[in-house]
């Protein structure tokens, strides 16, 4: 097996967020198919990684121009017999590049998002000097891993990275069939105690970090221009907010019960909100990447309505009719299509699982990392 180091800047054990799943269960499932160590920030916790961990990076923002790591790493490499490298991001591609040349390696940058267009999309006047340096990065580099399809698109038109030398590598899940439906039934009738809801009533999911601008955005959707639609409708339900970091300014988000919403804040457990849900819901216009609750909650057999933006690197073909799909911002569509998913009862198929398993995904992974000569 190969032996490969992964390079990660920033906090992801224990893995919170989606962004930090993305990578930890990257990691972890990959670990199975090489020999894996890693190379990251001291917040780290080696205790909950299944390989080594060498948490010798400092917490600073210095540490993305620190020369002196290189060093470190080339220490790492030569006492580990490693090759390839994976550098997770661009923004410490440069000294994947270097460790290129002076260690003879090979270089996959894992990109989970286009990130100068990310930065272009919520206003940074930097953005295009990033653009230049992501794009020298994935030149440089022996191959890429794109998030999604579309990535790999732009990275082929806009970066001129040969399709050969890149892969759809996306966000996974940790299992490989949907929760029964006595599982659904129990969580179901446990959110139904849990808010004091008749039976029959119609339940639909929003989760996400709040303090994050698409999400919190796609939350003022939701109450300025969903819910006021779908309220006409004279059904039984109620829309459930999940997630940490809500901003001052949407305080007034826990004085919107009477209208149907709930705001659940941080759950313990969000599976159980994910099997009891009857539809998930998804307003979000940016961002970028792929979504990663969209994913985990086809996983979990929901229902799911999403704007074309949102649903980046999902492909409805392989959902069985189960994801809706509407313009962004085309909102009096996205209410009469929340309408419709409580009235579709397919279930997820295998074909689905195929795609987005980790162990899948992983397997895949290594198959090219054992092939790059």
């Amino acid at each position: 097996m190969a032996n490969v180091l992964s390079i990660v800047t920033y906090k992801i054990l224990p893995p919170k967020l989606g962004g930090q799943k993305g990578i930890a269960l990257f990691n972890q499932y990959l670990s199975k198919q090489v020999n894996l160590f890693c190379f990251t920030i001291k917040d780290n916790d080696p205790a909950l990684a299944p390989y080594p961990v060498f948490n010798l990076l400092g917490n600073k923002p210095s540490r993305y121009i620190n020369i002196f790591y290189f060093g470190l790493i080339k220490k790492i490499i030569r006492q580990n017999g490693i090759s390839p490298i994976i550098v997770e991001h661009p923004y410490y591609g440069w000294m994947g590049i270097l460790l290129k040349y002076f260690c003879g390696v090979k270089v996959v940058i894992h990109s989970h998002n286009i990130e100068a267009e990310r930065f272009k999309t919520v206003g940074k006047w930097w953005w295009k000097i990033l653009w230049y340096y992501e794009k020298w990065v994935h030149q440089k580099a022996d191959f890429t891993f794109c998030i999604t399809a579309q990535d790999r698109k732009y990275f082929l038109e806009k970066y001129k990275v040969p399709f050969e030398k890149s892969a759809v590598i996306t966000y996974g899940i940790s299992w490989n069939r949907p929760p029964s439906i006595e599982e659904r039934t129990e969580a179901k009738n446990f959110l139904l105690n849990e808010y004091s809801l008749t039976p029959g009533t119609h339940l639909f999911l929003f989760n996400g970090t709040l303090d994050y601008g698409p999400n919190l955005d796609a939350v003022k959707n939701i109450l300025e221009k969903i819910n006021p639609l779908f309220i006409q409708k004279n059904m039984a339900y109620k829309i459930i907010i999940c997630g940490k970091g809500l901003p001052e300014e949407l305080n007034e988000l826990k004085n919107y019960v009477g209208q149907n919403i709930i705001y659940a804040g941080f759950v313990p457990d969000i599976s159980v909100y994910f099997k009891g849900a009857d539809v998930f819901i998804n307003p979000v216009n940016d961002g970028g990447g792929i979504k990663t609750k969209l994913v985990e909650a086809l996983g979990y057999n929901l229902n799911a309505v999403s704007t074309f933006n949102g649903s980046t690197g999902v492909n409805e073909n392989i959902c069985n009719g189960k994801l809706f799909l509407c313009e962004n911002e085309h909102w009096q569509s996205f209410a009469d299509k929340m309408e419709v998913a409580t009235k579709t009862s397919e279930s997820i198929p295998a074909l689905f699982f195929e795609h987005f398993y980790w162990e899948n995904i992983a397997a895949k992974a290594a198959a090219i990392i054992s092939g790059l000569k």
